[in-house]
């Protein structure tokens, strides 16, 4: 027996619609919600892109400035960061031989959670009294942590392993570095110089720098001092093992000739696994920072992920001769608490920033001298200006 549809009561004044009537009403009230659903769906945000000068001068509430010789058997250097208005700060350290200062007091749960200015320098443990010459600089600015009489800059502090390497031991960054870093990075402007410059003149790649817009409209930017007992190039393809994080083709490099790469397609010697690592002293220092609103735990959180973000653009890393330090550092007090997706996603994003930087400070170096086949492209129009 066929099955009719049921009617219900009529009402007086209504006919009861038919079938086709009843179908025609359904599919103009699906199309209605599907309209209501398509003004509901929120706009596509833009995608991550480097910022205007793609180093951490995009973060704002940062000054970078940079002191270095490279005569007189030196070739060593000192970079300074100031906050102006001061910065939340935290920091990470992997590395079996770090190099630091006044690090205790960026563990969370102390009496301070700002700094005054970070230092990245040279000069192995010597290079720590650079610190000393950058809080002379800032108290005579009346810059600190005020106590009765006056001001104590915090001023934390890490260091890499260059000593000799302009041909004399001695010749190593001391307080006077760090003032003349300071006082550079109050006057400082536009894009911060990379290369051979700061923490990265005796450095293996010297320094390179690296920035990140995201949809949201957070800035995240890394700087870093490239000294690892590891290696950034890939054996195998004779690339950087961070091009694959490459934003707006800002490397614009192309696999290079068979000829530069005679282990293409096949394992090398890797540095520290294969070959001796007895005598190797290194490390790899840097800083993260943004504009996001994030407390202490949450800049320590930061520094930890993009410490570990380095295996994402050397290999191997952290090693014993390694002080591998990486600071967060975030210029903007925290009104509200972000979303642990937001969270997320900063993170990674620092990571991501600092391996980019380890490439910049790569090309700065001497990778197109080593690969001139891979860096053919670079300079042309559509190529990367700063570097």
């Amino acid at each position: 027996m066929a099955l009719l549809p049921r009617r219900g009561p009529s009402l007086p004044g209504l006919r009861p619609l038919s079938l086709t009537s009843a179908a025609a009403v359904a599919v103009a009230m699906l199309a209605g919600c599907s309209t209501v659903a398509e003004s509901q769906t929120p706009p596509t945000q833009p995608p991550s892109r480097p910022g205007a000068t793609n180093t951490l001068a995009d973060v704002a509430g940062l000054q970078v400035g940079h002191y270095q010789r490279m005569e007189g058997g030196y070739r060593t250097g000192t970079t300074v960061i100031l906050t102006p208005e001061g910065a939340t700060a935290s920091y990470d350290v992997q590395g079996g031989g770090p190099g630091t200062k006044e690090t205790d007091l960026l563990v969370p749960g102390g009496l301070v959670t700002e700094v005054h200015a970070i230092v990245l320098s040279g000069g192995s443990a010597f290079g720590l009294d650079s610190a000393t010459g950058v809080m002379r600089w800032l108290e005579e600015q009346g810059k600190g942590y005020p106590i009765a009489g006056g001001v104590v800059p915090i001023v934390p502090a890490a260091i890499l392993f260059d000593l000799g390497r302009g041909g004399d031991f001695k010749a190593r960054p001391d307080a006077e570095f760090g003032y003349r870093a300071a006082q550079a990075a109050s006057t400082a402007t536009g894009a911060v110089p990379i290369g051979r410059v700061g923490a990265g003149a005796g450095a293996r790649h010297g320094l390179g720098s690296a920035s990140v817009v995201l949809p949201n409209g957070y800035t995240v930017a890394a700087i870093v001092g490239l000294n690892p007992g590891g290696s950034p190039v890939d054996p195998t393809t004779c690339l950087p093992y961070g091009l694959f994080l490459e934003l707006d083709n800002e490397f614009n490099l192309v696999t290079p000739d068979p000829a530069e790469c005679p282990g293409a397609g096949s394992r090398s010697p890797r540095p520290g696994i294969d070959e001796p690592y007895e005598n190797s002293f290194n490390t790899t220092i840097a800083l993260v920072a943004t504009d996001a609103p994030l407390d202490q735990t949450q800049a320590q959180r930061m520094a930890q992920i993009a410490n570990s973000g380095l295996s994402r653009s050397i290999r191997p890393v952290h090693n014993l001769g390694d002080g591998d330090a990486v600071f967060a550092m975030a210029t903007t007090t925290p009104p509200a608490p972000l979303t642990n997706q937001e969270l997320h996603v900063l993170y990674n994003a620092a990571a991501d920033a600092l391996g980019r930087a380890v490439v910049h400070a790569l090309l700065q170096d001497s990778y197109c001298e080593d690969y001139p086949s891979a860096c053919r492209l670079r300079g042309q129009e559509g190529g990367p200006e700063r570097d």
